[in-house]
């Protein structure tokens, strides 16, 4: 059975500015001199009001280009009253990024480092858009560089660097395993790939990438919240890599998100830790069972008391080329003792 989801609303710059993509002389300011387009807002308020009316719980998201304004500010609040603005910025610059020959990289690195700028200026949505995989464009998995199983790796690293950024995710279909071809919308997926190992595993892959986004609530739960992230390293861009935290409402929920854009590996590369205690591995695009090379960090990992990206604890880590470690701080288990009380402990069950 299917049903929808909501509504996007495509174009919505050329409806509420009158200059848009018009030259001067094209178009007429609006009775106070203004660009904006005041039948055009009226319309899509009273459309969001309508909606919401009947449906209060479907989505309405904007595709607004453009830096205006309370796209999804409350209409009383004088906004248009989406409740998602698609991030076109965040996919163009996204993508440029990914297409990028490894050794162009580092002198880009802004690309990935720019948009989280204004990632709280509305709520947005992080599309992978059927726009991005016609015309000429290639698919996702395509426009990867390298080698077959370096763009299969580039293609995982693109999706958990989306799951894990601030904002809610919608990925057009074909990208969940790995369509090498153009999207052509008058033929189906190209679902026979699936009978080759590399397809099911990049299935398998953004199957696993879902439930983490379910199960650790610091990768949802304060989305648009400025305290929902925190950069630890943004200027690795000799080596191409980045590292965050994101946070949820209890400090011992958050992870610690490294992200390796180069095709080599580090036995060690060290990143800054906001707290003492140990750390486990909770998510890791290198596993075999997605494709990749096996490189992980199996063991729970103390951290030291070595100052490193400005915090004052760090790790060494194993991070493989064309990979995301998703660190997460170990919880203490709970046992049940003779009389029936429960207690904390450590990983080698020592009682706290």
């Amino acid at each position: 059975m299917y049903h929808i989801d909501g509504l996007r609303v495509d174009a919505v710059t050329s409806m509420i500015r009158l200059d848009f993509e018009k030259k001067e002389g094209q178009y007429c300011p609006n009775d106070q001199g203004g660009l904006e387009n005041i039948e055009a807002i009226e319309f899509l308020s009273q459309l969001n009001k309508a909606v919401f009316s009947y449906y209060p719980n479907v989505l309405m998201m904007a595709e607004e280009s453009s830096a205006w304004n309370g796209v999804t500010s409350p209409i009383h609040e004088g906004g248009l009253g989406f409740n998602y603005k698609w991030n076109m910025g965040w996919m163009n610059d996204t993508l440029s990024y990914m297409e990028l020959d490894f050794s162009e990289r580092p002198y880009q690195h802004n690309l990935l480092t720019f948009p989280i700028c204004y990632a709280y200026s509305e709520n947005f949505a992080l599309p992978l858009s059927h726009d991005e995989v016609v015309h000429g464009k290639k698919s996702l998995l395509n426009k990867m560089p390298g080698s077959y199983e370096q763009q299969f790796a580039g293609l995982r690293l693109l999706l958990g660097y989306q799951l894990t950024q601030p904002g809610k995710k919608l990925m057009f279909m074909g990208g969940e395993f790995g369509q090498f071809i153009e999207w052509k919308d008058q033929e189906q997926l190209d679902w026979l790939l699936l009978d080759y190992e590399s397809h099911r595993k990049q299935l398998a892959y953004t199957a696993a990438l879902n439930r983490l986004y379910l199960e650790e609530k610091a990768l949802w739960k304060r989305d648009h919240d400025l305290e929902g992230f925190q950069w630890l390293s943004a200027d690795d861009n000799h080596q191409s890599v980045i590292s965050y935290v994101r946070n949820s409402s209890k400090p011992g929920e958050s992870l610690i998100v490294i992200i390796n854009f180069q095709p080599r590996a580090y036995e060690e590369y060290r990143v800054g830790i906001p707290r003492a205690g140990r750390y486990i591995e909770v998510f890791n695009s290198d596993h075999l069972d997605f494709g990749g090379t096996g490189m992980l960090n199996e063991e729970s990992m103390k951290a030291e008391k070595i100052t490193w990206h400005n915090q004052t604890h760090s790790l060494g880590i194993q991070l493989a080329p064309l990979s995301m470690v998703v660190l997460r701080k170990q919880r203490p288990q709970r046992r049940t003792n003779q009389n029936g009380d429960t207690t904390k402990t450590s990983r080698k069950g020592k009682q706290l």
